[in-house]
């Protein structure tokens, strides 16, 4: 048998025939169903759509911030040392002095001031031109006792009494603060130098 027969052999190609056979009643009977339509339908129904967002994710945890720069504390105070420089001493070397026998000129004459003469003068009862009169002391008044003082008051060239002396005092230092008192507060003239005056005061009791 060539190949040609072969081919042209029902029994060869009897499995694709019932195939088809069985393809085509298929589709007759859906359509005569409604199956088909039903499938359409449900091609032809709306489909959902749906949009999902990205998850964004969480931003990840800032690190804290650096702790502030802190200024390191000066180095503490150290004095500098003391450094004792010890200066040379420089030796001069010796002058040499030429001796003359020539005397130097006679200078100026010198001016000696007259010596001021020390207050020593001693006057006796010179006036004075303010007198203050000593007080009978409240001893002496109570136990009625007299006495006598020589005083000498040291006077400036202002006429003011700078001290006063007591030279004598009958009975001793009874009447000596009261008579220093208000001798102190005579006055005199004033003149060019000053002088001592002496001044006896008596003290007694009078009716």
């Amino acid at each position: 048998m060539d190949y040609a027969q072969e081919q042209r052999s029902w029994g060869k190609h009897a499995p694709s025939i019932i195939l088809v056979t069985v393809l085509h009643l298929a589709v007759g009977y859906a359509l005569v169903t409604g199956l088909a339509r039903k499938v359409v339908e449900v091609l032809k129904a709306p489909l959902e759509t749906k949009i999902i967002e990205e998850i964004k994710k969480p931003p990840p945890d800032l690190p804290p911030p650096p702790p502030p720069k802190l200024a390191p504390p000066p180095p503490p105070f150290i004095p500098p040392p003391e450094i004792n420089i010890q200066v040379p001493t420089v030796t001069q070397a010796p002058t040499i002095t030429t001796v003359t026998t020539t005397p130097p000129p006679p200078g100026p004459p010198a001016v000696i001031a007259p010596p001021q003469p020390a207050p020593t003068v001693v006057r006796r009862e010179y006036k004075a031109s303010h007198r203050v009169e000593p007080q009978f002391p409240r001893e002496a008044l109570r136990t009625g006792t007299t006495g006598r003082v020589v005083a000498h008051v040291v006077v400036s060239p202002s006429g003011t009494v700078t001290e006063v002396r007591i030279i004598q005092s009958q009975p001793p230092r009874l009447f000596d603060r009261e008579v220093i008192r208000a001798l102190s507060q005579w006055r005199f003239n004033p003149e060019p130098v000053g002088f001592i005056g002496e001044y006896e005061i008596v003290f007694k009791l009078t009716d």
